[in-house]
């Protein structure tokens, strides 16, 4: 009796916990943003994030222009799938974004030590990490201005997808709390996605690892630990080893997991096989 006592009362309290994210008030412009961070710092606290994750979120600012990029992105990422041509025009559009089969060739080549040691370990391809590489940030060559931490709170805020984002702010919270990535380089693209393979915060916390053995996670500024842990996200979302990844394949079903644009992943796809 004891036991089933103390289990009900575990799963009330996590519960409790658990609730408050989802049950705070969203809004669709900035009138209510103040309220919502002092909600979600309370909900955070509970969670285990210290004074240096809340002050990050109580002096994030609302972004007008994150929301309309938001926006834009759901229709672009709508039509960009759903027909032949759409995905080639994607295609083409990602081959040059890569700088082309000959530049990224040369990029896996200077690489070459780092995709022997990933490949080893996760088993999956040089070609494929360096089609993400390439398509993500021009292998590393810009990784994004914008405030992350401003993005993923407006974000979160917002009624559209906050599931999504609450997730992610939560953890891009932890993240500057524990050290992980100072708060002012906590810079990326326009919905928080951060580092050389544009990482969500929740999947730093998940997947990211040290790939060049210095101690440190820095997907911002390591080549080697932006690559190993995008290996490890495919790899941990069931990555076959060195298997196929071509259109029907289950390692190109996969890539859901790193993209849910079907454009997106018939262009890794594609862009890989040119590489090898």
């Amino acid at each position: 009796m004891k036991r089933i006592s103390l289990y009900i009362a575990t799963t009330t309290l996590l519960a409790v916990v658990a609730t408050p994210a989802l049950a705070i008030k969203c809004g669709n412009s900035s009138a209510g943003f103040n309220t919502f961070k002092k909600e979600f710092g309370k909900y955070a606290r509970s969670n285990g994030v210290g004074k240096r994750g809340i002050s990050a979120l109580a002096n994030s600012k609302y972004s007008t222009k994150t929301k309309k990029f938001d926006v834009r992105q759901a229709r672009s990422f709508k039509s960009s799938g759903r027909t032949k041509t759409n995905i080639d025009k994607f295609y083409r559009k990602k081959v040059k974004n890569i700088g082309g089969f000959r530049t990224a060739k040369s990029k896996m080549k200077k690489m070459r030590q780092t995709f022997d040691r990933i490949e080893n370990r996760y088993g999956v391809q040089r070609e494929v990490l360096t089609a993400i590489w390439g398509m993500e940030t021009g292998y590393g060559g810009f990784t994004g201005n914008i405030d992350a931490l401003n993005s993923l709170a407006t974000l979160a805020y917002d009624c559209r997808r906050k599931d999504l984002f609450r997730r992610n702010l939560l953890a891009g919270m932890k993240i500057i709390d524990k050290g992980w990535i100072p708060r002012s380089k906590f810079k990326g693209a326009g919905h928080g996605e951060i580092g050389q393979t544009q990482f969500m915060a929740e999947n730093y916390v998940k997947y990211a690892v040290d790939g060049n053995g210095d101690g440190r996670r820095d997907l911002i500024r390591s080549s080697s630990d932006a690559l190993f842990s995008a290996a490890n996200l495919l790899s941990r979302h069931g990555w076959q080893p060195m298997g196929n990844y071509a259109p029907g394949s289950h390692n190109f079903r996969v890539l859901n997991a790193w993209n849910e644009s079907t454009a997106y992943q018939h262009s890794v796809s594609r862009i890989a096989s040119n590489l090898k």
